[in-house]
């Protein structure tokens, strides 16, 4: 939730107004500024209609007074006490007005993203995004790369036309070592993330209330992405990102515990509404698919050294599994709704002769945390103040595999394990189809 308190607040001498520098955000976001003066305007309606009912109810407290001396007096206070009532009706409707503009405010300032911090890279789209780095050097094969799909499904460990038939499209059965292979990543990167990184493993339920995906900033806006149990205010997560933030909402922290930083598995569900015709083949894009989720909650002063540390994390995974990758500043025409700043690992696909996302990393700030009402009370015992939450893909279970299978794929069809799976999997080197699935 963008902070209207801050919006409100004059400039100081020689700086930019927030109020400014949010509109420059919003406008580089693709929004229309006119959104934030009405915004700013229903605010300011709000505001009135609560001071119009203060000064009534201080009418009210007057004239109560004032019949409470006439009636001590046993003076006629009849008329007085008609006015009253007009009054306490008056009184009554302005702040149901107020309640409702309340209301309305609220509900308008939710579908506000965040403001972009001042390192995002304007741009309109992902084409503006900016390399950050680069590692590795992209596969080269001597022999005409195989996408993953034709790999797993010559190879017998993935089967997309009886999933089809079970489920419906953007389903995939895993089986075999296709499904030793993708718990052995899963394991690999809680492994990572908990032992070599300090996460505390978590398994959190995967249906969450409507209250959770508004926290994290799903809801209202992006209703229409997740699936919902009908009859119900239960919906199939889209990322551990959403129980796990949610941990601690409306809750007070202590300063002392920042910061405080979990691994989470989970299936994520999605509808992919809007994406019809991309990537219908295979398994980049499926309305379920696996990942494991690194959050951290901490202190405002930190939170950027926190992102690039978690992103750090989250390129260990790559690094360890030896495949080419690069880190990309999503641009402001690119960058999720929630972030104020997102870093987004792509991995090289052969088959695709392109880098794809994997992971990404971003700074929520406050914007979480508002909506959501996660404070932390500092050690000086100060006003409670909120906390900045991120969160990152460490990294894509299903994705990850797409990776291995198209990096190592070898001309006879085979695929060989990267070692730092090999102990996950006994000790197998290579999946073929000589191997029993």
């Amino acid at each position: 939730m963008i902070d209207i308190k801050a919006l409100e607040r004059p400039a100081k001498d020689g700086e930019t107004s927030y109020l400014q520098r949010y509109k420059e955000s919003y406008a580089n976001r693709k929004g229309n500024i006119s959104d934030v003066d009405r915004l700013m305007a229903l605010n300011e309606r709000r505001k009135q209609l609560i001071t119009e009912a203060e000064v009534m109810k201080a009418e009210q407290n007057r004239v109560s007074q004032e019949i409470a001396v006439l009636k001590r007096e046993k003076k006629d206070a009849r008329e007085k006490l008609e006015s009253m009532q007009l009054l306490a009706k008056k009184i009554k409707d302005f702040y149901a007005d107020a309640e409702k503009a309340d209301r309305d405010v609220n509900d308008f300032a939710a579908t506000f993203p965040n403001l972009c911090h001042s390192s995002v890279p304007v741009g309109k789209s992902g084409d503006d995004n900016k390399i950050v780095r680069t590692v590795g050097v992209p596969t080269t094969l001597s022999f005409a790369a195989k996408d993953h799909a034709d790999i797993g499904t010559e190879l017998g460990i993935i089967d997309f036309d009886r999933a089809a038939k079970i489920s419906g499209t953007r389903f995939a059965v895993l089986k075999g070592l296709g499904a030793r292979l993708e718990r052995a990543l899963t394991q690999f990167m809680l492994d990572v993330q908990t032992k070599e990184h300090g996460y505390t493993e978590m398994l959190p339920p995967f249906m969450v209330n409507s209250a959770s995906l508004y926290g994290t900033g799903q809801f209202p806006k992006f209703y229409e992405d997740v699936f919902h149990l009908k009859e119900t205010d239960y919906h199939l997560i889209p990322t551990a990102e959403v129980p796990v933030t949610n941990y601690y909402r409306d809750e007070i922290l202590k300063e002392s515990e920042l910061p405080i930083s979990y691994a989470a598995y989970s299936p994520c569900f999605r509808s992919e509404a809007g994406s019809y015709g991309k990537d219908t083949k295979g398994l980049i894009r499926q309305h379920q698919f696996n990942k494991v989720e690194i959050v951290k909650f901490c202190h405002p002063s930190s939170s950027y050294e926190e992102h690039e540390c978690m992103t750090n994390h989250a390129e260990a995974i790559l690094k360890k599994l030896e495949l080419p990758y690069r880190v990309m500043s999503l641009c402001t025409g690119d960058i999720g709704f929630g972030a104020a700043k997102c870093h987004d690992l792509e991995v090289w696909l052969p088959a695709q002769n392109a880098y794809r996302e994997i992971s990404s990393v971003s700074n929520f700030e406050d914007f979480q945390a508002r909506r959501a009402a996660i404070r932390f009370k500092p050690n000086d015992g100060g006003k409670p103040q909120f906390v900045h939450t991120l969160n990152g893909s460490g990294l894509a279970v299903g994705r990850t595999l797409v990776a291995v299978l198209e990096n190592y794929q070898n001309a006879d069809g085979s695929v060989s394990i990267p070692k730092v799976l090999q102990p996950y999997i006994d000790g197998l080197t290579k999946i073929s189809k000589a191997l029993p699935q």
